[in-house]
């Protein structure tokens, strides 16, 4: 089954699928000819059950979508949803774009189409992916994924070492003991398992928060309430959902802007934000993409 999707633009799949590395942690995917023409995979399990992988590619007016196996009309409209959602295909970022016209440094978003964040379906998966990437190598974080979706995803009916993201529910049910020696999450399992039970029970709607109203300020309140959730999770969080206000700012952000702004001279996270807080609503985004080119020089 296909499904045609289209796109606010300026769009680029490749731009999106590129904005950071949530591409590497399981259950995305992207296979060599994938890589070439910027589409990526995603295996899912569906409200009804079903394990699903979506085979997403940039078409004219903004991707299509194949999926292994006929949908319900339910299913089908999940799986829409869920693809917006992840790009987010109707993002406009007129605004942004304006701004960064008059950015040397920014001149290149608006012609790549850049300013999209990859994201999960749920805030549930982009949370627990965010508390595995503090205080760890990215190859850490990309073995704890795996060993997470390996350990408590639903398979894919058609190929079983594929698994998708596990439910709050499968979590929840599971262990400090297992969390730590089976899939090594170190310090990080309790927080983890204390998010799935509470998502679990419903005593956490993590899920409304994707849509809320509520001031940013307020919002990230919420995030810093949930243990294993500091600063920089926080700002991440808030960036994937398209509130920018914030800067994660992490080791390599405070190196970067200490090459730009102070000679390579030792900087810390306030420097970091007062270089960027002349974009205001925008400062996540202007950091993100910043030209930083020169990092991979040498």
């Amino acid at each position: 089954m296909k499904l045609e999707l289209s796109a606010r633009h300026p769009f680029s799949l490749s731009a999106v699928v590129k904005s950071h590395g949530w591409i590497r942690l399981a259950p995305f995917g992207q296979d060599e000819q994938k890589r070439q023409t910027g589409g990526l995979t995603y295996v899912d399990q569906l409200n009804s059950g079903r394990v699903v992988d979506m085979d997403i590619r940039e078409a004219a007016d903004g991707v299509s979508v194949a999926v292994g196996q006929e949908l319900t009309a339910t299913e089908a409209a999940e799986v829409a949803e869920k693809v917006r959602w992840m790009l987010q295909l109707d993002l406009d970022l007129s605004t942004f774009h304006i701004l960064a016209r008059k950015e040397p440094k920014l001149a290149h978003v608006e012609a790549t189409a850049r300013g999209r964040l990859l994201r999960s379906p749920t805030l549930f998966e982009d949370t627990v992916k965010t508390i595995l990437t503090t205080n760890t190598s990215w190859a850490g974080t990309i073995r704890m994924v795996e060993g997470f979706v390996s350990q408590f995803g639903a398979p894919l009916a058609a190929n079983p070492a594929r698994r998708a993201f596990p439910v709050p529910e499968k979590v929840a049910a599971t262990d400090e003991e297992t969390l730590r020696s089976s899939v090594r999450l170190g310090y990080r399992a309790p927080y983890v398992l204390e998010l799935a039970r509470s998502v679990a029970s419903g005593a956490l709607d993590l899920e409304a928060l994707k849509t809320t109203d509520l001031p940013t300020t307020e919002l990230r309140k919420r995030f810093l309430a949930i243990k294993g959730v500091g600063p920089y999770a926080a700002a991440n969080l808030l960036m994937l959902l398209g509130r920018y206000n914030f800067i994660p700012v992490d080791s390599w952000g405070i190196k970067m802007v200490s090459h730009e702004w102070y000679g390579g001279e030792p900087v810390g996270a306030s420097e970091v934000e007062a270089a960027f807080e002349r974009w205001g609503e925008w400062q996540g985004l202007a950091y993100w993409f910043w030209d930083w080119s020169y990092a991979d020089e040498g």
